[in-house]
């Protein structure tokens, strides 16, 4: 288990609520592989929850569930209290869930704040002869756009790289970047996979504190997926293991850290 220097967390400004996401005994089949098995937790409104696991544990398959990439053969979503019979990738954006990937997802010809203002289409409504002949929706709606895009570059302090284009970044910034478009959808709840993979450790103590003002700033409710255990302790309110597929923890950072199931599949003595 990898670990980076302590993060010093803030007093936060939004109360953790109630839940805003519940997932109940969720089951995921593709063939005769099982990714997921009765798997049941929620997430609280404003918190940062994170899910955690070994390689192949199905935490990506996870997300992929919340977000409507795949839908599980047995058990329901529940959203604010309303149970989904489906999610679909569309239907969570427009909800007010967003995500970002492993493999960075982001339109490299494009300057920054091009890619972060693609990340409004959700609030764009203007249709194509609108665009075309600038017609007053169009202008108006680009012009929130840019002053929602800018806003982002501030807060994420990127500033000075908003006009080069994303494939000229080093690979922290393209991350910080991607960040940024998702923060341009306005989430309710923000979907982080691997956030911090592949960044050293300055680029990582950085991650953190954006991570951490982004619930703070904005109150958004944060799940993500981290394989540094020392980030995943700092930062979350509470945890989520799982292991071949299957729940093995659930509770606060001290509970799961203390949980010798989590013990052993961590360090192999499991199987």
């Amino acid at each position: 288990m990898n670990m980076t220097m302590p993060i010093q967390t803030p007093q936060r400004a939004f109360a953790v609520g109630a839940p805003i996401l519940e997932l109940d005994s969720i089951s995921l089949r593709f063939g005769g592989v099982k990714a997921l098995t009765n798997i049941s937790f929620n997430v609280l409104e404003h918190e940062i929850r994170a899910i955690i696991g070994p390689n192949g544990a199905g935490k990506s398959s996870m997300l992929n569930v919340i977000n409507g990439v795949y839908v599980p053969q047995e058990g329901s979503i529940r959203f604010q209290g309303e149970r989904l019979a489906a999610m679909t990738p569309t239907r969570a954006a427009r909800m007010g869930i967003a995500r970002t990937f492993q493999n960075i997802a982001l339109f490299r010809g494009m300057s920054v704040l091009d890619n972060i203002m693609a990340g409004r289409t959700l609030h764009m409504h203007a249709n194509f002869l609108e665009v075309a002949f600038r017609l007053p929706r169009a202008r108006r709606e680009e012009t929130e756009a840019r002053e929602k895009a800018e806003e982002i570059i501030e807060f994420l302090e990127i500033e000075h790289i908003r006009k080069t284009p994303v494939a000229r970044l080093p690979y922290g910034l393209k991350k910080r970047v991607e960040l940024g478009r998702a923060l341009a959808a306005e989430p309710r709840i923000l979907l982080l996979d691997e956030p911090m993979a592949g960044m050293n450790v300055e680029e990582k103590q950085d991650m953190c504190r954006f991570i951490i003002d982004v619930n703070d700033h904005y109150g958004t409710t944060i799940v993500l997926i981290e394989h540094d255990m020392g980030v995943v302790m700092d930062l979350s309110d509470r945890v989520v293991v799982l292991d071949y597929g299957k729940k093995i923890g659930d509770g606060t950072p001290a509970e799961v850290r203390a949980n010798q199931d989590v013990i052993n599949a961590y360090l192999g003595v499991a199987h």
